[in-house]
């Protein structure tokens, strides 16, 4: 067989391990008890080496999940120890700092086995509703506070169940069917994937994964590095100021491009907060790897050598750098704007190619919904919903409206949400003007007003970002509007922590918008009266852009 050939045979395999893969994680979204993982995708699924390197992931899932899991394997191999590993087991965890940054996300691994050898691996790992604790919320001021921590262990042994974990989890978490059904469902996501692996490995006569897992890191890297070579090569530095908790926070990166390799280093960067919104540094590398991709290699497939020339550096205790036992619930806020902290660096590299800031952080929401005093027999609930505000707008076009990037999860149908538990929601609609005005305008962001229904309250945990710093427009694009938390009374809240909505009272979100990108004056007249004309922006807004409307 020629080089031709083999090269097109790899590829038909390259080709069906993404199937693989893809069905692993349709089975975990088709059989999850959580909200977040059927409705939004808040998952990830892949294949991994004997090395426990990251070969192919599913489309579905996100970066931080994905990328994370990326070198969580690598652990499970060493924790569990290769003499070991059974056909028949199944491990699990959810320690942050081996598994992608906070409780509530669990990582199952599944050996794979072929004709008794032990061939590669599985991994797959959602967001639970709940891990016990004070529940999903940045209030903890040690990771010991936020629930039931899971170290690296047997889920299953040669295929008998630990019962043991079970029991321990049904008694320390509130939805505890939700949440073993989790369990169970990534157990099964596995074994799909293993199912079509050996199917896979049959139909193709192969014995392992040892020859295409060989030819997809060897073309991935060197088509990375190709990339690299054709970059400038250099420094360049970029910061963001964000809300944080009860003080702002300072992120800085320093990235450095070389014909080998992008390190970005987050010297400079604040300390660690006493609250839960620290961020582990594998959470950090994931989204710093992943908004390099973005620009430098987004097709290539993202794997173990794809990502290997892109490595991180930070001061030990930063909080992009938190070491056990910090508080680390709300990782995910911080660490959304890691691409944009990284985008801002690269855009000085490369100029034009970047888009402006945007929303980033996730709005997300936990409610804890619960009958007021005197409703007799009511059932409480807990709620969870994913929100997004708008991205930056881009190069030559505009921003997305209420689309989670860096994420990529999607936002839950309200009726969904209703189903879960006795709450209404109001209004869910994009957020007039929230966009950066700009030649290209930033993504509008989201109005959302939540009530409890008759007799019942809710307490929430505020998980926002960006009321007090916005998203920053780009080449001369003006900032998106910020955000805002408040009742329907006009009560202010806050934008992180713990509140109460009390009966009758409605929660009213308001969703920041992405920046602008290029001079608000040279943006096309009948782009402005489109916007106009579809609420995206008002008549004053429209100003904005220059006595004309726009440019002609």
């Amino acid at each position: 067989m020629n080089q031709s050939m083999i090269d097109i045979h790899m590829q038909v395999m390259w080709n069906r391990l993404i199937s693989v893969v893809e069905e692993q994680a349709q089975t975990l979204i088709r059989t999850a008890f959580s909200t977040s993982v059927r409705e939004a995708g808040d998952l990830s699924a892949g294949v991994f080496d004997l090395e426990g390197r990251m070969l192919a992931q599913a489309v579905t899932g996100t970066p931080g999940h994905v990328n994370a899991m990326a070198e969580s394997v690598a652990h499970f191999i060493r924790d569990i120890g290769p003499d070991n590993i059974f056909e028949g087991d199944v491990y699990i965890t959810n320690d942050p700092w081996k598994g992608t940054g906070h409780l509530h996300d669990i990582t199952v691994v599944t050996p794979s086995f072929h004709h008794g050898k032990l061939v590669g691996y599985f991994a797959s790992t959602p967001h639970v509703v709940d891990v016990g604790g004070r529940g999903f919320g940045p209030d903890a001021r040690e990771v010991y506070e936020e629930g039931l921590f899971i170290p690296i262990m047997k889920f299953f042994e040669r295929g008998d169940l630990n019962r043991t974990l079970i029991h321990i989890v049904r008694n320390n978490v509130r939805e505890n069917d939700k949440v073993v059904g989790d369990f169970h469902a990534l157990a099964a996501c596995n074994e799909t994937g293993h199912r079509r692996l050996i199917d896979m490995l049959t139909e193709f006569n192969l014995e392992d994964l040892s020859m295409i897992g060989g030819f997809i890191l060897k073309h991935s890297r060197e088509a990375t590095l190709e990339r690299l070579r054709n970059l400038p090569h250099g420094s360049w530095s970029y910061s963001l100021d964000l809300d944080g908790y009860d003080e702002p926070v300072h992120l800085a990166a320093k990235l450095t491009i070389g014909p080998e390799g992008v390190l970005v280093d987050f010297d400079g960067t604040s300390g660690m907060s006493k609250f839960g919104i620290n961020v582990p540094l594998v959470y950090a590398k994931a989204y710093a790897c992943y908004g390099i991709k973005c620009v430098v290699a987004p097709e290539i497939p993202n794997n173990a050598a794809s990502l290997a020339p892109f490595d991180v550096a930070a001061p030990e205790g930063c909080i992009l750098n938190a070491k056990r036992p910090a508080p680390v619930a709300v990782r995910h806020v911080l660490g959304h704007f890691v691409p944009d902290l990284v985008l801002g660096a690269l855009h000085q590299a490369l100029p034009g190619q970047v888009p402006a800031e945007g929303a980033s952080a996730l709005w997300n929401l936990h409610m804890s919904v619960r009958p007021v005093a005197d409703q007799i027999g009511g059932k409480g609930a807990e709620i969870l919903m994913f929100n997004s505000g708008g991205s930056g707008a881009r190069t030559a076009l505009d921003g997305l409206n209420a689309t989670a990037f860096p994420s990529g999860v999607h936002t839950m149908p309200i009726e969904a949400t209703e189903n879960v538990g006795p709450v209404i929601i109001w209004r869910k609609e994009l957020r007039e003007g929230s966009g950066g005005a700009g030649a290209h305008r930033g993504g509008l962001g989201q109005m959302i007003e939540i009530e409890a229904a008759e007799g019942y309250s809710f307490r929430f945990s505020a998980m926002f970002d960006r009321l007090n710093h916005p998203a920053r427009g780009r080449d001369g694009g003006l900032d998106g509007a910020p955000g805002g938390v408040a009742l329907d009374d006009g009560t202010a809240l806050k934008g992180k922590g713990l509140q109460f909505v009390p009966e009758g009272r409605r929660l009213v979100l308001s969703l920041p918008g992405g920046g602008g990108y290029g001079t608000p004056a040279d943006r096309p007249a009948d782009a402005v009266a489109h916007d106009v004309k579809h609420g995206y922006i008002t008549e004053e807004q429209a100003a904005l852009y220059g006595k004309a409307g726009g440019k002609a």
